[in-house]
């Protein structure tokens, strides 16, 4: 029986453990904000899994204007720009180890006329392979998206 209940934990813990490793992926924050509103934003990237990340990708949704982008001591970044100048893609580029995780940040003016904004997340690792973390296997993840209330008086 006592060897019985301790597989059971280790299995649970197993699964626990497995669950959060998966869990783990790019997200921006906050997830919420308000129509019309400058805000600062934060790209969370951590090094999940046995490879390191050595970019992280943002493009920046129709409607949203990038004002300012931080860029942490010792890191690149690329912007990209449209024909009118608006900043469309941001690539920061670092390598983060594994079990570590940086933190991005810029602030842009969110849209006036849209109750929320899905940004593209991609995560670009050491051997070559990318991560798509803005959609999941039941759509948009809530990790990639940030409601927008309307403005007061709208």
């Amino acid at each position: 029986m006592r060897t019985r209940r301790h597989g059971l934990v280790a299995a649970s813990a197993l699964m626990f453990a497995m669950v959060t490793v998966t869990e783990a992926h790019i997200t921006i924050a906050p997830n919420k904000s308000m129509a019309g509103a400058t805000e600062k934003y934060v790209l969370r990237v951590p090094s999940e899994g046995k490879v390191a990340t050595v970019a992280a990708e943002l493009e920046i949704p129709e409607g949203v204007v990038v004002e300012t982008v931080a860029v942490p001591n010792g890191w690149k970044h690329e912007i990209t720009r449209d024909a009118t100048n608006r900043v469309i893609k941001i690539v920061w580029t670092m390598n983060i180890p594994v079990g570590e995780f940086a933190e991005f940040s810029f602030v842009a003016r969110n849209p006036r006329d849209k109750a929320q904004v899905v940004w593209t997340l991609r995560q670009r690792f050491a051997d070559g392979t990318v991560s798509d973390w803005t959609k999941g296997p039941s759509g948009i993840r809530p990790t990639s998206m940030t409601t927008l209330a309307p403005r007061p008086g709208q």
